[in-house]
């Protein structure tokens, strides 16, 4: 794609995948405008987003580009925040992150950046678009370790076919190097470990903030108690956990009972829910997908072979870990994700 002369509105996070991205498009000859994203941030905690702007206007200098802060609090608030509280409140497992890329940058970034008068917009993330006179394809990151396009099965198909993903056909490794060879002043800035909004903050500190849980008992398969948890509402299906004066371990939450906050575990990561069928809402399709497909239902989880009917995910092998209500399944077909949606 020839980008010579074209307008493209970076999203610069202050880290360097998105720094390595505008100086690669930098280099194309085209105009580029860096934009830091403004969330929302939880009051009274600790949060590095002002230097993590700090970092972006930093680069953005170095570059010789403009740069500027879209505020997306409401958008971050209501879309991402209010929505992941509902879920745990609800004993679900919500995925945060995709829709931060559904509701934030690919939502209220994409709409500024459009209305600026950009042509595309472009973001580090490590999956690919293949732009073709039938419209974009969303495909698997090269670099399985890093891949994120499980992260974009909800965003809108109108808005990939104005995304670029410079970053989605090299490994890591290779990003580190251009970045020094680019001389960013980020280029050694460890990668954040966080999700998206709450930077340093982990989710356990989050919830343990807004919702003041109460300590609750595990319990075995056979209803005997065998220790203590820290309440059930800070905890996900599948996850490894650790228990209060419990046997040794290790020990996975199989069961969730947010009523009487009580937590059933078990040494095996057993099948909570081994479905023969697996139910999908708030789907987001970008073709037809039935029939013959893979699927995930967890980020770098297991790819698992089966047939989708409509908004119905039928696998055709056992399942090797649990399927939790609320998490997504995303479908693909070889190496082009198709869509996904939130498991029922």
């Amino acid at each position: 794609m020839d980008l010579k002369g074209k307008r493209i509105f970076v999203g610069l996070s202050g880290g360097v995948d998105s720094s390595v991205t505008a100086a690669l498009l930098q280099q194309t000859g085209a105009s580029i405008t860096g934009v830091f994203i403004k969330g929302w941030y939880p009051p009274g905690m600790p949060c590095t987003w002002a230097d993590d702007r700090r970092d972006a206007m930093r680069v953005a200098a170095h570059l010789g580009i403009p740069f500027h802060t879209l505020d997306a609090q409401e958008e971050y608030k209501k879309g991402v925040i209010d929505y992941l509280l509902a879920e745990y409140k609800a004993g679900r497992t919500p995925n945060p992150d995709i829709m931060c890329n559904r509701e934030v940058k690919f939502g209220a970034f994409y709409r500024f950046a459009r209305e600026h008068g950009a042509d595309f917009i472009a973001t580090g993330h490590y999956a690919q678009i293949v732009h073709s006179a039938t419209g974009p394809q969303l495909l698997r990151g090269l670099d399985a370790s890093k891949d994120q396009s499980y992260f974009l099965w909800g965003v809108p198909a109108e808005a990939f076919a104005h995304t670029l993903f410079p970053l989605g056909g090299m490994y890591k490794t290779e990003v580190r190097t251009l970045a020094a060879k680019f001389k960013l002043p980020v280029a050694t800035k460890k990668d954040s470990q966080g999700i998206c909004f709450l930077g340093s903050i982990s989710v356990e500190d989050f919830l343990k903030n807004e919702f003041h849980p109460e300590p609750g008992i595990a319990i075995d398969e056979s209803g005997k108690e065998i220790g203590k948890h820290n309440g059930a509402v800070l905890h996900t299906l599948g996850e490894r956990i650790a228990l209060e004066s419990a046997p040794a371990g290790p020990w996975y939450v199989i069961r969730k009972d947010m009523e009487k906050n009580v937590l059933t575990v078990s040494h095996e990561l057993a099948h909570t829910n081994n479905a023969e069928l697996i139910s999908l809402i708030e789907t987001n399709w970008f073709q037809d997908v039935n029939g013959d497909v893979e699927a995930q239902y967890r980020y770098h989880g297991p790819k698992i072979q089966g047939i989708l009917n409509r908004n119905q995910f039928v696998p055709s092998e056992p399942l090797t870990e649990p399927v939790a209500v609320g998490q997504s399944l995303v479908v693909y077909r070889g190496e082009v994700c198709v869509g996904g949606g939130i498991i029922a």
